[in-house]
Formats: C-alpha cells, sequence, structure tokens
C-alpha cells in the first residue's frame, strides 16, 4: 500500500523529490552472487579510483576476508561464507557467449584498464540495454576436479550502501553534508560533515561510519563523479564476471527477476532477491542483491527500517503527553485555594 507520509514507503522519483528537475533515471546496482568469484577487484578498483587509505594488511582469521565489513574506508566489501552444502553448480561467467547489459564480456584485464580504459560495456548512461543471456550456472558433470566437490560450498557476495528510497542517514543529518542527488543517490560531502555522527545509528545497514583520525562520515558515493561523465561505476567496471551489474533500476529490477526464475527452472529454488521490494522498510534501495540463502547469512538485516519512519506518530505521542501534562498543570493550578 503507497504511504502518503514520504518519510517511508514507495517513492516513484526520489530525485523529483529532492527538487531535480529534468533530471536522468534512477541508477543502481544489481549484484548476482551466484557468478562472484570473490577476486575483490571491486574492493581495489572502489579505492584506486576513489583514493581510499588502506585498511591494513593483516589477515582477520574470518576466512580469505581481510576487510571484515563496510566502513569510512572500505566502500565495497566481499564476503566469504562457506557452508556444508552442495555447491549447487555455480559456473561463473559464460559459455560462448557475452554477459552484462552491454554484451562486451567479462575479460580479466587490470583495474587500470578497466577504470581508465576506453569506454565500454556500460560506460554511457542513458543508452537502450541489449537484453543477452545471463550469466551461466551449469551443473558441473560429476567427479571432475573442483567442479566435483559437493561437500561444502562458498556465499561470496560483494556488499555496497543501498542507496536507500528513504536514507535515513540523509534523513538525520543536521548540516546537509548528505543530499540526494540527480541520479536517484546518496552522497556525503566531506567538507560539509561536521563529524556529529548521527547519520552513523540511522543507518538500518551499518553502512555509513567515520573515520578515526578526522571523525567525518564516509560512504560510497555510486561513484557520483564517473556517472557525471557518463561512465559506469568503477565497482562494476571492474568485475569480470558481471556479478555487479549497473544501470537504470527499474531494467535491473527486471533482469533480476529474470536471473531469479533462470536459477529456479534448473535447480536452486533458494535464489531470492534482496532490496528491490519497494514496500519495504526503506521504500526499497538503490542496490539489489541476488542471494543463495537467508539475509542473515550474508550479514544483511532481514526486515531493515528507516529509523525516522516513526517519526509522525512520535510527535504526536509526544504532543498529547506535553498537552496532559498542560492540563495537569492547569488543573493543579487552578485548585489551588487563594
Amino acid at each position: 500500500m503507497t504511504q502518503d507520509n514520504r518519510l517511508y514507503g514507495p517513492l516513484d522519483d526520489v530525485a523529483g523529490d529532492a527538487g531535480h528537475v529534468g533530471h536522468p533515471p534512477r541508477m543502481g546496482f544489481f549484484t548476482d552472487t551466484s557468478v562472484c568469484i570473490g577476486c575483490k577487484a571491486c574492493e581495489v578498483a572502489c579505492k584506486e579510483w576513489n583514493l581510499l587509505p588502506d585498511d591494513g594488511f593483516e589477515l582477520l582469521g574470518m576466512s580469505l576476508d581481510n576487510t571484515g565489513s563496510l566502513g569510512a574506508s572500505s566502500w565495497r566489501h566481499v564476503a566469504f561464507i562457506e557452508q556444508e552444502r552442495p555447491i549447487a553448480g555455480q559456473d561463473p561467467g559464460v559459455i560462448g557467449t557475452p554477459t552484462g547489459p552491454s554484451g562486451t564480456g567479462a575479460t580479466a584485464t587490470s583495474v587500470a584498464e578497466a577504470l581508465h580504459g576506453t569506454p565500454g560495456r556500460g560506460s554511457e548512461l542513458g543508452t537502450e540495454p541489449v537484453d543477452l543471456p545471463m550469466p551461466s550456472f551449469e551443473l558441473p558433470g560429476e567427479g571432475t576436479g573442483a567442479e566435483g566437490r559437493t561437500d561444502f560450498r562458498w556465499l561470496m557476495a560483494s556488499d555496497v550502501c543501498k542507496h536507500c528510497t528513504h536514507a535515513g542517514c540523509l534523513d538525520v543529518c543536521p548540516t546537509g553534508a548528505l543530499f540526494r542527488t540527480e541520479f536517484g543517490t546518496v552522497v556525503v560531502q566531506q567538507d560539509i560533515c561536521n563529524g556529529c555522527g548521527y547519520c552513523v545509528p540511522a543507518c538500518p545497514y551499518g553502512v555509513i561510519d567515520r573515520r578515526e583520525d578526522d571523525g567525518r562520515a564516509w560512504k560510497c558515493t555510486l561513484c557520483y563523479d564517473r556517472l557525471k561523465g557518463g561512465l559506469e561505476p568503477a565497482c562494476a567496471k571492474a568485475c569480470p564476471t558481471d556479478s555487479i551489474q549497473f544501470g537504470p533500476l527499474d531494467q535491473l529490477r527486471e533482469r533480476a527477476a529474470r536471473r531469479v526464475d533462470q536459477l529456479h527452472e534448473v535447480g536452486v529454488p533458494e535464489a531470492r532477491l534482496y532490496g528491490e521490494d519497494p514496500h519495504d522498510g526503506v521504500g526499497g534501495t538503490g542496490a539489489m542483491f541476488l542471494l543463495l540463502d537467508e539475509p542473515e547469512v550474508y550479514g544483511l538485516p532481514p526486515d531493515p527500517v528507516v529509523p525516522t519512519r516513526d517519526l509522525p506518530r512520535m510527535w504526536r505521542f509526544a504532543g498529547a503527553a506535553a498537552g496532559a501534562l498542560v492540563v495537569a498543570a492547569i488543573g493543579a493550578f487552578a485548585g489551588r485555594r487563594p
């Protein structure tokens, strides 16, 4: 059910609601975790393009994950989750056909080439996507080397800021450091951020964070500078399997739904989408994910809710309480004898 209150519920035009006139379509990510190989090219590309400092070079002792979580200096985080379950035949990449929205294929080029090379897949915003096959999910033959292992599987997923329809971080920012772009994304302006930290607990996903050296808040900008130049974000450009796909959000929703149907048809019933529902607690997100297990397994909240959703009701209760206090005070003074 559509809500009249703009603090939560579906919102057809987030950029228009923020005051942008004649803006481009809302852009976002679709991350297909079924073809993520955990290469961390997205993490490296994000850090290189945005000049983010390192997080240290010590292993955390948590599988192959040396990042741990999203933070002020890690705007992309690839999770490694090992499960004692059959691998179900994930086969990242394609079989003789190109992948992704523009069909140039996924090649193992260097991150530098991916970021600074000539225009390629998805480099021009606003162009019509080409409907090409999805990455393959073929069942491997039994007993064929590594593909024959069925005692466990890896769930690998590249996490990122969700660029929510109703962003709690943006709602509580007292200085206007957080703003909604013409692409519908949410960006922090570090030169305006005063380090108050209100945005940190306001994010239901635990994405935004402050740096210890200066206290200012940092998070993914969905490469706003690249978008304005007609380029796709660095992480999507560098992803060798097209696990991270970028484009107009409405088209990504359709692509994601088709991908889930495809996986169900080949015997992967646990495939599901996360973040695509405009009726959820944040009005839908600008970054949706195809998951192969419950959201909690990936460290994602199962039912995220923007904390400002209950503000109107809270103010009504506060007003009623204040009114009752005034009435009680008047009654107390009126009942006093002269």
